[in-house]
């Protein structure tokens, strides 16, 4: 295995990981994975001795920052949501293991910082603040390891983290770690939706659903999705029902995504502006109602979406 072979293999998953924190895209994470080993193969730090992650780490989070600034100036049709990755329980797929064990945990564990809910509170945090949150309160680096990966000095580091845990503090209220009772909790409830949502059967979807439930759709302006958050029992019932496809035109499969059991779903029928493939991840509340269902179809956002051979999802 070549030098620059043997940098990929091991590194590659961290950096990733990282990445996909960062920018909350997997195509992003992708190419910013891609262009860090770019310049580490034609610009490499002088001193070739040193241990050569944390330079990889800098490269990648400047790369990674510069992907949130150039997004926060496009314009975007209707909302964001991250890209649905497929993660499982021990350790989780796309994660690496750090200095040779089992990725560290610091405040948020590994598997909760890829949830929908925790990369959606970062998405309000600036570029710096996400990348200081996400160094000392999920890859447990220190301080200094901190500063030294962004240039900053150790009390802007404090700083700078002691206003990003301010804004997570809604997060923080309401956070629910994807244990094993939530992850079946939300297989039981997305598969009583699914199939309730077949049978038009609007009072068996009206209880399963908090009265404040939310839908996000993201189409990406790919595809015909809902332009803002749909909130209220009643309408996104009323949203559900009218755009439902009969369970025969769907194929898919529950898969977990981003901590939590989900639909990876195909309409090999689909035409115009309707969308071929979608993903659907749902929230519960601690009362176990949905509170919030998300739906993913852009093009760019399902490239890590798992490839299996679908069958039609009952």
């Amino acid at each position: 295995m070549s030098s620059i072979e043997q940098l990929f293999a091991d590194h590659r998953k961290f950096l990733w990981s990282l990445s996909y924190r960062m920018t909350g895209s997997a195509a992003d994470a992708d190419d910013v994975v891609q262009d860090t080993f770019v310049r580490a193969m034609e610009h490499p730090p002088r001193r070739m001795e040193d241990p050569l992650r944390p330079w990889l780490v800098k490269v990648a989070l400047n790369l990674s920052r510069d992907v949130l600034r150039r997004r926060k100036r496009r314009e975007y049709v209707g909302p964001w949501l991250p890209s649905p990755i497929e993660t499982t329980d021990e350790p989780p797929s796309h994660e690496p293991a750090i200095d040779g064990m089992r990725a560290l945990e610091g405040r948020y564990d590994l598997l909760e910082s890829v949830s929908f809910a925790f990369l959606l509170a970062l998405e309000r945090l600036t570029p710096r603040q996400r990348a200081v949150l996400l160094l000392r309160g999920v890859f447990d680096y220190s301080v200094k390891e901190t500063a030294d990966a962004l240039d900053l000095s150790e009390a802007s580091v404090k700083t700078t983290h002691h206003r990003a845990r301010a804004v997570m503090a809604a997060y923080d209220g309401s956070r629910q770690r994807p244990t094993a009772a939530l992850q079946q909790a939300t297989h039981a409830a997305l598969l009583a939706f699914m199939q309730r949502l077949e049978a038009r059967d609007v009072a068996g979807i009206e209880a399963l659903l908090a009265e404040d439930v939310k839908t996000t759709t993201d189409g990406g302006g790919d595809y015909q999705a809902a332009l803002r958050t749909i909130v209220g029992r009643a309408k996104v019932i009323r949203f559900y029902v009218a755009v439902a496809l009969p369970s025969a035109e769907v194929e898919g499969d529950f898969v977990m995504l981003n901590g939590l059991p989900s639909v990876a779903a195909r309409v090999p029928g689909a035409t115009g502006r309707a969308a071929p493939r979608f993903a659907m991840t749902l929230e519960l509340d601690r009362e176990g109602k949905i509170s919030h269902i998300y739906v993913v179809s852009a093009n760019r956002k399902l490239t890590a979406l798992p490839h299996r051979t679908p069958g039609t999802i009952r």
